[in-house]
């Protein structure tokens, strides 16, 4: 009898917690006069966004299994555009199985969106602009990059920015936008290697196969100038003050032409002064006339 009376206690008390239970989930949270979603209901949209984060992460290591390594970091980027539009599905599904109008959450927050849209015009700006980086691949992690004066390789490419590194070793961040509104140059879109240049000018009556004789020679010397293609000399223009002459030449890294370029004019200093090469300074003739 005794174990009888407490068989039917824990049952009326097991009874009690779960209508309990029950009636805590199902309580309901108005938002605006349409929107009404129960704490059940929010339980279930967090379980729906975990679930799928989980999902999202085995399928991304199943498919950067067999990318080369130099192609992770771009597909990265894609897969950060997949899942948060993955995340926004997701999330109104969810909200339309657990019976929220949809509708009505569009209609509520139809002039928060607008206002939104009119202060972020710059940041949507961005995101389209990085979403095109991607499609017409303009732009690569690991690419060398100038624009509006400044040049840095590409470190990383997200949502709303890029972010390269200077020669100089500083962070440059270039909002997505900029690449819409000024000119691109991409200096290793065709390679890493790319053709530099130094310019001279040499007084008028200098023996001028001689110039092109040491400036070759001033290249060639130089340990970061490639040997194919073979560096080129070019008599640029009779000058006012000097016979310009340009040497071409080509190196690996163009990220750090500045140097092999200072290098050879280093080189092309001296080898003018053994040779008696001069380099002339502007020079004007006055003539007064006395009246």
């Amino acid at each position: 009898m005794v174990q009888d009376l407490e068989h039917i206690e824990d049952t009326i008390t097991n009874s009690s917690f779960w209508e309990a239970t029950k009636n805590f989930l199902g309580l309901h949270m108005n938002i605006g006069n349409d929107i009404s979603i129960s704490i059940l209901d929010v339980i279930v949209i967090i379980t729906a966004i975990f679930i799928t984060t989980i999902v999202l992460r085995i399928v991304l290591k199943i498919m950067i299994r067999k990318i080369p390594e130099e192609n992770k970091g771009k597909f990265g980027v894609v897969y950060g555009y997949f899942r948060w539009l993955v995340y926004i599905i997701i999330f109104l599904i969810t909200l339309h199985s657990v019976g929220v109008n949809i509708t009505a959450v569009f209609a509520a927050s139809a002039a928060l969106l607008i206002g939104i849209g009119l202060a972020l015009q710059t940041l949507f700006q961005d995101i389209i602009s990085g979403i095109f980086i991607l499609i017409d691949q303009s732009v690569h992690v690991g690419d060398i990059i100038e624009i509006d004066g400044k040049v840095g390789r590409v470190e990383e490419i997200k949502l709303r920015t890029t972010r390269a590194v200077t020669i100089d070793n500083k962070v440059l961040v270039i909002p997505n936008h900029l690449y819409l509104e000024n000119s691109l140059y991409n200096w290793t879109q065709n390679g890493n290697t790319t053709r530099e240049s130094v310019e001279v000018g040499v007084a008028y009556g200098s023996d001028v196969q001689l110039v092109k004789k040491l400036l070759l020679q001033a290249a060639n010397t130089n340990e970061s100038v490639l040997s194919e293609p073979a560096p080129s000399v070019i008599f640029t223009n009779f000058g006012d003050s000097s016979l310009d002459f340009k040497v071409s030449f080509t190196i690996a890294d163009s990220f750090k032409a500045q140097f092999p370029k200072s290098d050879i004019r280093f080189e092309i200093d001296r080898l003018f002064r053994e040779n008696n090469v001069s380099i002339p300074f502007p020079q004007r003739d006055i003539h007064i006339i006395k009246t």
